[in-house]
């Protein structure tokens, strides 16, 4: 099994079980992944529409699992900060792309190794099956060499 298709157990996941959210697709190169949300009785919130949080859950470790991966175990990626902006209602199934392209990854670590720290930022659409954004999602990563500490003290 390759290592994008072994990224696909994440959706065995409880809590993304538990909201419906799936890993449909990533790429060999491990730069990209989509994730899909059926609408569901239990993801939808009192007005019938997808529930915010799910909306959000479904976006929240994917940046970080493609860069941990790219950057490999030399450095420590964390979730820094996020923002979600709910602009239409989720009515319909989901889904979100996440693409880090090989010259961002390469540009992170470059920053990442010359300021000791850094601080990458994407964003991402959420949009439903007729092609509507209802949500963007942007993400703050905090990267960090793991002997960057070290070297700084």
């Amino acid at each position: 099994m390759a290592k994008a298709d072994r990224f696909k157990l994440i959706n065995w996941y409880p809590p993304l079980i538990g909201a419906g959210i799936r890993v449909i697709e990533n790429s060999a190169d491990f730069t990209a992944i989509t994730v899909e949300m059926k609408l569901r009785w239990w993801n939808k919130n009192v007005v019938g529409t997808q529930f915010g949080g799910s909306l959000y859950m479904m976006c929240d470790p994917f940046f970080m699992a493609i860069l941990m991966t790219k950057l490999g175990r030399d450095y420590i990626v964390w979730d820094k900060a996020a923002a979600i902006r709910f602009l239409k209602p989720g009515r319909r199934h989901v889904r979100a792309h996440f693409h880090i392209p090989p010259e961002e990854i390469a540009r992170v670590k470059l920053e990442a190794d010359t300021k000791g720290k850094y601080d990458a930022e994407f964003e991402v659409d959420i949009v439903d099956t007729e092609g509507t954004v209802i949500a963007k999602v942007h993400k703050t990563l905090y990267v960090r060499r793991k002997d960057a500490k070290r070297a700084e003290a």
